[in-house]
């Protein structure tokens, strides 16, 4: 114990099986809610490349095509963002167990991700590969939103544990020193 502090001045922490439930379901709520918000935002602001049907195929000009990458790109930007705003978050407000929150938000992080893509893909237009094969010639369909490749998969959680890492490293060290 510090100098000049007694037992009275020391915060006690009520912990028992409740709160450590209780934090875990907020935590893991907070990510899921947040991973359904990140699905609309990444939809909302993603713009669909528009082709065109030849011979019952889809085809995209080449100036649309750039249209494709931006939809992964802003799923990386809206889940770093969207982990980085929940990890920080319930590192700052649910901290009783720290490796358990952490713990937490990892989970909740791979959940929250995986929402977001499920999501942001539900709202989207659907495929027109497989639209293109009924269409008429010459029909203009837009593309569908989806995530090319593994890695912007983590976006979401690499967000979060920037978000853990900033308020775990640099607020609470200072919250909690003695002064």
């Amino acid at each position: 114990m510090p100098a000049g502090l007694t037992e009275a001045d020391q915060p006690t922490r009520h912990l028992s099986a409740w709160w450590v439930v209780r934090d875990v379901l907020v935590v893991l709520a907070a990510c899921a809610a947040a991973g359904a918000l990140a699905g609309v935002v990444w939809e909302a602001w993603w713009t669909p490349p528009v082709g065109v049907v030849r011979d019952q195929a889809w085809y995209l000009d080449f100036f649309q095509s750039r249209d494709l990458f931006s939809a992964t790109a802003l799923y990386v930007v809206v889940g770093v963002v969207g982990g980085l705003l929940v990890g920080a978050a319930s590192a700052f407000f649910v901290d009783r167990v720290e490796l358990l929150t952490l713990a937490t938000v990892v989970v909740g992080s791979l959940l929250a991700g995986w929402l977001m893509l499920q999501v942001g893909s539900a709202l989207a237009p659907p495929d027109p590969h497989a639209l293109a094969r009924t269409a008429a010639e010459d029909t203009r369909l837009p593309g569908t939103l989806e995530v090319s490749g593994t890695w912007p998969r983590g976006a979401f959680p690499a967000g979060a544990m920037l978000g853990v890492a900033a308020i775990y490293i640099g607020l609470t060290a200072s919250r909690r020193s003695p002064t």
